[in-house]
């Protein structure tokens, strides 16, 4: 590692950069969504409903339209992702006491976004809704308000409903799963295309502490990258973190220790650095993102894939990390998915040592 610094600053480097670009890119949050308005009624009380959309943190107000035309333009020039449309008679129903449809129209080319914002719109619409029956509880008397029955919400371990909380604990179990497997995948590899493999065993040195001995730097190299990314998500993304920081190294050790086996294993069978990198990426990354539960629940994936889904380290190291971060459990509440990874981590490291004799004597 001391000879090769690229090598070096890649580990470090690589890890803090994708933190940093997914921490900040990947977000499920509607923030300032932009919207266009038509209001046909402009009266007091539609103004008072459009102020409501624009004095909320989900939407901001780019401009009013006279006609479906311009909403129409403005949704397809990406001036807007969604628009409200108020009748008419807005103010006339609304006063008479009787129900009246606002319209709003979203851009659905992003499916998940628009669901979040029609979300969204439906909360500051209800809102709105129980003020105005209130009023006109307190104005006539013997009035039932509306909404007569009021549930209210409440989110434990992440109130504010911030993607950035779970992304991040999720993202550190995804980099390392990708940049550990990739760094060892070219150990072994680099060693048979030199030929330097051959001068290794004329030594005394037996196969499993060769094995060994080509993890430990890169294991050391990654906790240092855990150190690192745990810094970032407390004093760049502002993660809260309630659990036990002992407990979040140990449980990363011995997902180090699985996930550098992988790569280990890809490195003895391929004997190609070319065909170890294409392989421990495709075998770590895609997994890791689409099968560990880190973007997609697993509960809504078919049966077969959630089966497939018992074999992905990530899944169960990513929730171990939310549990420490979000929740502030202990292995009292973590130990099956502890005891999962220390056997995951066991059965490969067996497995490479044993694949490392097969090779060595054929």
């Amino acid at each position: 590692m001391l000879r090769d610094p690229r090598s070096l600053g890649m580990a470090i480097a690589i890890p803090m950069l994708m933190l940093v670009l997914f921490g900040y890119a990947l977000t499920l949050d509607v923030d300032n969504a932009p919207i266009v308005v038509w209001d046909q009624s402009a009266t007091p009380q539609s103004r008072e409903l459009i102020s409501r959309f624009d004095g909320s943190e989900y939407f901001s107000i780019r401009g009013n339209a006279g006609d479906y035309h311009e909403i129409e333009e403005a949704i397809d020039s990406r001036r807007a992702m969604a628009a409200i449309v108020v009748p008419v008679d807005f103010a006339t129903e609304l006063t008479a006491g009787r129900e009246v449809a606002v319209q709003m129209i979203v851009d659905g080319s992003d499916a998940n976004t628009a669901m979040i914002a029609m979300g969204y719109a439906r909360a500051v619409a209800a809102i709105y809704s129980r003020q105005v029956a209130s009023q006109a509880t307190a104005r006539y008397g013997g009035m039932f308000p509306a909404d007569p029955v009021e549930v209210r919400p409440r989110v434990w371990y992440n109130a504010g409903l911030v993607s950035r909380n779970y992304i991040i604990p999720g993202l550190i179990a995804v980099i390392m799963a990708v940049i550990a497997a990739l760094l060892t995948s070219l150990t072994m590899a680099r060693e048979w295309e030199s030929g330097t493999m051959e001068q290794l065993l004329s030594t005394p040195m037996r196969g499993p502490e060769l094995i060994i001995g080509k993890m430990i730097p890169y294991f050391t190299i990654g906790m240092v990258d855990v150190l690192l990314a745990v810094l970032m998500g407390e004093f760049v993304f502002h993660v809260p973190f309630r659990g036990s920081v002992g407990l979040l190294f140990g449980v990363s050790a011995v997902f180090l220790v699985g996930v550098l086996s992988v790569g280990m294993l890809i490195s003895i069978v391929t004997k190609s650095q070319l065909l170890a990198s294409q392989l421990a990426m495709i075998v770590t990354f895609l997994p890791s993102f689409l099968l560990s539960g880190f973007m997609y629940a697993i509960d809504n994936m078919p049966p077969p894939l959630q089966i497939l889904t018992h074999i992905i380290p990530a899944r169960y190291f990513i929730a171990i990390l939310k549990g420490i971060y979000l929740k502030g459990v202990g292995l009292e509440i973590l130990w099956p998915e502890a005891l999962l990874l220390t056997l995951f981590g066991v059965v490969v490291l067996t497995l490479c040592i044993r694949k490392f004799k097969m090779k060595v004597a054929s």
